[in-house]
């Protein structure tokens, strides 16, 4: 049977290609999960025996689907404790309670988890998971089975502990492994899961977890690991103060520094956070390449500070968004993000410090950028992956605000419409259609009661 073509036209279209083209109404033809045509007007005429599935698209806003660069999808499981902590305070008390995830907790915080940023417009997502507890099972590969099951795009990423607190690390000893241990894992997730192809659905990548939670020869190593492995790097840094004052106690030197020493600067790494870089440190990230996951809600909500996207940007720093864990922000939600993104920003640098087009940018083609993703998807061009996004913006909360890319950014969390992954629909009419989310609710409340003694 002949798989349908799939028609949106009548909608405002934002493409985020090069130019940033949007057509005012436009089209959007997916054929075989690829972007076939983009334009104005409607689209054009089809062979008459060619099937179609055709999206009334009048009163949307069509955007490529929006990429997540961070998260901790197992957190899910844990949302609303710790409320009033900073990071260190915040990790030192969670700590003992993710040393009893299993594969169970994982797989269904992360269907959860991942069916949320579905809802909201998500269609790729990153996870850094690093805690592995033994006899736990196969926590990574239960996210990655979660995500095949709601359907969306998926770099996991293989994190990793090695410096408990006995040898002067943050998090307690149970939670973190050997090197040995750490390096043939990494080896084996990317043998099992990594596919480079130009259709992939599942691409890893090799994190170990902070400065203050691994050993330098850790880093090192799993940098020579990815890299004969042609996977990508991924570490949180600059979050906090605390951090900084960490590594010029312990390194003599910023965080950016000891990271550039052991290797870890490169346009096949991107870091977390980003907070607290120096002029020097964003300079060294743009020459070298190096991206950043900028997790506006988190930060705020830990009290981190604010990222200085601004400064990142016009150095040329490959910049996109994450939610970061859903213990460190509640809400889960990828398109609130672009709107933290550009409040914050503005709170620093003033009106101009992010435009709604520029917050756009960030969650989609940016995204796929710090990703290494964007020759494939990140946009809406011929030939690239029909990862496609359509929010319905004539209800009553956006109906007569008149630029749509505001509304969308500025507004609250418009309904969705439609969500495709490789043209495949996940989303439709605001409705989860790849799980019942019922279901997934039920299934995390029910772990996350066992998980923390109450069930």
């Amino acid at each position: 049977m002949t798989t349908p073509v799939t028609v949106i036209e009548g909608g405002v279209v934002a493409t985020m290609d090069g130019v940033r083209a949007e057509h005012a109404p436009g089209h959007l033809v997916v054929r075989d999960g690829l972007v076939e045509a983009v334009g104005p007007g409607p689209a054009p005429a089809l062979d008459p025996a060619t099937p179609v599935d055709r999206v009334d698209a009048r009163g949307c806003l069509v955007t490529p689907g929006l990429v997540n660069t961070h998260h901790h999808l197992y957190q899910w499981a844990t949302r609303g404790l710790c409320v009033d902590d900073g990071l260190f305070g915040w990790l030192t008390r969670l700590y003992p309670v993710w040393a009893r995830i299993d594969e169970g907790v994982t797989g269904a915080a992360a269907a959860a988890g991942l069916g949320w940023l579905a809802r909201t417009g998500c269609t790729t997502t990153m996870d850094h998971h690093y805690v592995f507890p033994s006899g736990g099972g196969d926590v990574l590969g239960a996210t990655i089975d979660a995500a095949d099951r709601i359907g969306l795009r998926f770099l996991a990423t293989r994190g990793s502990m090695d410096l408990g607190r006995s040898r002067g690390g943050l998090p307690p000893d149970e939670v973190v492994e050997d090197i040995d241990t750490i390096l043939a894992a990494s080896a084996a997730a990317v043998d099992a899961h990594h596919d480079p192809g130009p259709r992939s659905r599942v691409r890893i990548g090799l994190a170990p977890c902070s400065p203050f939670s691994v050993s330098a020869d850790l880093l090192v190593e799993s940098a020579r690991l990815a890299r004969g492995a042609g996977v990508r790097l991924h570490t949180h840094l600059a979050e906090t103060r605390d951090e900084d004052d960490y590594c010029r106690e312990h390194f003599g030197c910023s965080p950016v520094d000891h990271l550039q020493k052991l290797g870890w600067l490169g346009d096949d790494v991107w870091f977390a956070h980003g907070i607290h870089f120096d002029d020097t440190g964003i300079r060294e990230l743009a020459a070298s390449g190096t991206g950043v996951a900028h997790c506006p809600s988190s930060n705020a909500r830990l009290g981190a500070g604010i990222c200085r996207t601004r400064d990142l940007r016009d150095a040329g720093v490959p910049v996109g968004l994450g939610v970061d864990g859903a213990a460190s922000n509640e809400a889960g939600s990828l398109v609130e993000e672009a709107r933290q993104a550009l409040l914050l920003a503005r709170a620093r640098g003033g009106p101009e410090a992010l435009t709604v087009r520029d917050a756009l940018e960030t969650a989609t083609i940016g995204g796929a950028r710090v990703l290494g993703w964007d020759d494939r998807i990140g946009s809406l061009e011929p030939g690239k992956e029909a990862d496609v996004a359509v929010w319905r913006l004539d209800t009553l909360p956006h109906a007569d605000i008149v630029d749509p890319v505001a509304a969308l950014v500025l507004g609250t969390r418009p309904p969705l419409e439609l969500l495709l992954v490789a043209g495949r629909p996940v989303v439709e009419r605001d409705r989860l259609v790849t799980a019942h989310e019922q279901a997934l609710a039920a299934e995390v409340v029910r772990r996350q009661r066992a998980l923390l003694g109450n069930g």
